[in-house]
C-alpha cells in the first residue's frame, strides 16, 4: 500500500474579527451524551453487587450481538428482579457490565443507574423474566425506530460486550483476566496487568471535486445500487489528514489537496469510532481499486436527489454519519424514495 506522508493545509487563519477559539459553524452539530459512564463511581468495590441488591437500578440485555427491545425501546428491567427470573431458570448473565446513570435529556429520570446483563444463549420471550411482547434483534435491524436513549445504551451495551467477548485473556501471558471496575477493566491475576477497552479510529469522507461534485463508491456487485462515502481504517504511526489521504487515493485513485475534520460517531460492530471528514480534490476521474471498492461516481446535488427518488440508487440511511456527511455536502435532507 502506498503511503502519504506530506501535511495537509487543514486549517486557515481565522478572520481578524474572530476569537482565536472560534467553532467554523459547519460543523455536524454535536448530539449531547445521554448517559453518565460513572468512572469514578465504578471503581468502588463491591458498587455491582450493591445496585443489584438494591430496589432502583435498571438493566438492559444483551446476547450475542442482539438486544432484547420493545417497540422503539430496549427493555429496561428492574435489575434486582431480571436476575432472580435468570437466575431460576438456569440463564445466569456471564457479565454484569455498570453503564452508568441517566443524564438530563434521556428518557429516564435523572440518575437513573443501569446495568447490563450479557446472557449466554437468549431466553424465549415470555420466559425467565423477558417480557412476552420483547424480542430479540439486532442494532441495524432496529436503530431508525429507536428512542434516543435506548439507541445510546444499544451502542454502548455492544461496545463493551464486544470488548469482553475478544479480550478474556491477557495478551502479555495467555493467563484468563479478571473483571474489575463495574465492567470497565480487566486485569491479570498473574502479572497485575490491567487492560481497558479499546475502539479502532476510522476516516470516513465526502470527496468534493473543484466543480461542487460529491463523489461516492459502495463495494460488492458492479450492478449493485447502494453508494455511501468512503471510509477506511487509520493505522499507526498516522494522522487522522494522512489517513484520508492514503486511503481515498488507495480507494479510487483521487488525490485529496485539504480535508476538515466535521463530527464522529460511534460504531462498536464489532469496535469502530468513525471520524467524519470532508476533502476537495482537484481530480475529476475516480477508479475503483476493485477490492474494497468496486463502483465509484460522482453527483450534482440535483443529480444525486434525483437518483434517490427514482430507486436508481439508495444511500446510506439516517442513523448513520455517512448519511450526516452527505446532507452536509447537499445542504439539507435529501428525500428519500418513501417520502422520509
Amino acid at each position: 500500500m502506498s503511503h502519504t506522508e506530506s501535511v495537509l493545509p487543514v486549517h486557515q487563519a481565522a478572520p481578524a474579527e474572530l476569537p482565536a477559539n472560534h467553532l467554523a459553524d459547519t460543523l455536524l452539530p454535536v448530539r449531547p451524551a445521554l448517559v453518565d459512564r460513572g468512572s469514578a463511581a465504578r471503581v468502588r468495590p463491591g458498587m455491582i453487587d450493591d445496585l443489584l441488591a438494591g430496589p432502583d437500578a435498571l438493566a438492559v440485555v444483551l446476547s450475542g450481538r442482539r438486544g432484547l427491545v420493545q417497540e422503539s425501546t430496549m427493555v429496561l428491567a428492574s435489575a434486582r428482579e431480571l436476575l432472580a427470573e435468570l437466575e431460576r431458570a438456569g440463564s445466569t448473565p456471564d457479565l454484569v457490565v455498570y453503564l452508568g446513570s441517566a443524564l438530563p435529556g434521556s428518557d429516564l429520570p435523572e440518575g437513573t443507574e443501569m446495568l447490563l446483563f450479557v446472557l449466554p444463549q437468549p431466553p424465549e420471550p415470555g420466559t425467565a423474566g423477558i417480557p412476552a411482547d420483547a424480542s430479540w434483534a439486532g442494532f441495524r435491524d432496529v436503530a431508525a425506530g429507536l428512542t434516543a436513549t435506548s439507541a445510546a445504551l444499544f451502542v454502548e451495551s455492544s461496545a463493551i460486550a464486544n470488548w469482553h467477548a475478544g479480550h478474556t485473556h491477557c495478551p502479555r501471558c495467555g493467563t484468563p483476566t479478571e473483571v474489575e471496575a463495574g465492567g470497565w477493566v480487566r486485569r491479570c491475576p498473574a502479572d497485575n496487568s490491567e487492560h481497558y477497552p479499546r475502539t479502532d479510529p476510522a476516516i470516513i469522507v465526502t470527496v468534493v471535486g473543484a466543480d461542487g461534485r460529491l463523489l461516492l463508491g459502495g463495494g460488492g456487485p458492479l450492478d449493485a445500487i447502494n453508494y455511501s462515502t468512503l471510509a477506511g481504517f487509520v493505522e499507526p504511526g498516522e494522522s487522522l489528514e494522512q489517513a484520508v489521504v492514503r486511503e481515498i487515493q488507495e480507494e479510487v485513485g483521487v488525490r485529496v489537496s485539504a480535508c476538515q475534520y466535521l463530527g464522529s460517531q460511534s460504531w462498536p460492530f464489532p469496535a469502530s469510532l468513525m471520524l467524519g471528514f470532508t476533502a476537495v480534490t482537484e481530480d475529476t476521474q475516480a477508479t475503483p481499486d476493485g477490492v474494497e471498492v468496486t463502483r465509484a461516481r460522482w453527483f450534482s446535488r440535483e443529480e444525486l436527489q434525483e437518483a434517490v427518488l427514482s430507486g436508481e440508487i439508495t444511500i446510506s440511511s439516517r442513523l448513520s454519519i455517512a448519511r450526516s456527511l452527505i446532507e452536509h455536502w447537499y445542504g439539507g435532507r435529501i428525500r428519500d424514495l418513501t417520502g422520509a
